[in-house]
């Protein structure tokens, strides 16, 4: 059951849904003026290797505001044009509402949202969680400088978002290898790709880099898979895994 949330309340809510966010964390705010709190729950986020994905429409973020958030590994930006929802998430929980992720809202505006918890209305949570991920989608991946958003075929190398390539599942990649689809697990995790915590399997700065995804399917055992350029398949031939 969705949880009605006022001004104070959102804010509480959406400081938990960061500090108890343990895989993913998508932030969706056509403001961005990023307060002392936030921005220290981000920053123990990233030490932590969370992937967190930032969409917005319009940035008054100051010079150093900038090079801090370029400094946080694991927290990849976008713009989306014509932004006008306001979503917060993370794997176990999301918020919508009318506050954006600004300080000035944060301390003056009457502000009203909902709570939904994956576990008590997951259905409601998918629906949140897909267009939230078709918003950092059509969001452009973007660095921060002091002067302007710059998007370039540069910085989509730099991310490795190359959306025009095909990407293949790990079993899809396994067979092109010739593999098991566990055996290509262990290949990605040997060769960097993934990383190991709690026991569960993350996708790694390396694996981000060659344009590898995370993704979600309630309907997938375990609920999460991975995606891959084929570009990868070059690399790891380079490593000595040979394509049939």
């Amino acid at each position: 059951m969705a949880e009605f949330l006022g001004t104070t309340a959102t804010n509480f809510r959406l400081e938990e849904l960061i500090k108890n966010a343990r895989e993913r964390l998508v932030l969706i705010s056509p403001y961005l003026k990023i307060n002392t709190r936030i921005r220290e729950l981000l920053a123990d986020k990233d030490r932590l290797k969370i992937d967190m994905r930032l969409v917005y429409g319009k940035s008054e973020l100051q010079p150093e505001e900038i090079a801090w958030m370029r400094e946080l590994r694991y927290l990849r930006t976008s713009f989306c044009q014509n932004l006008h929802a306001k979503c917060y998430l993370n794997e176990d929980s999301a918020i919508i509402t009318s506050m954006n992720l600004y300080e000035f809202s944060q301390i003056n505006n009457n502000e009203m949202g909902i709570l939904v918890r994956r576990s008590e209305d997951e259905k409601l949570y998918q629906d949140i969680y897909e267009e939230a991920l078709r918003v950092v989608r059509v969001g452009e991946e973007v660095r921060l400088s002091a002067e302007k958003v710059i998007h370039d075929s540069t910085a989509e190398e730099e991310h490795g978002e190359e959306e025009h390539l095909e990407k293949l599942t790990t079993s899809k990649l396994g067979k092109k290898l010739n593999v098991t689809t566990s055996d290509m697990e262990k290949i990605l995790l040997q060769e960097g790709y993934l990383i190991v915590k709690e026991d569960k399997l993350f996708l790694s700065p390396q694996g981000e880099a060659c344009g590898g995804e995370w993704r979600y399917n309630k309907y997938k055992k375990g609920g999460t898979y991975f995606l891959w350029p084929e570009s990868i398949i070059a690399e790891l031939n380079q490593k000595g895994v040979s394509a049939k």
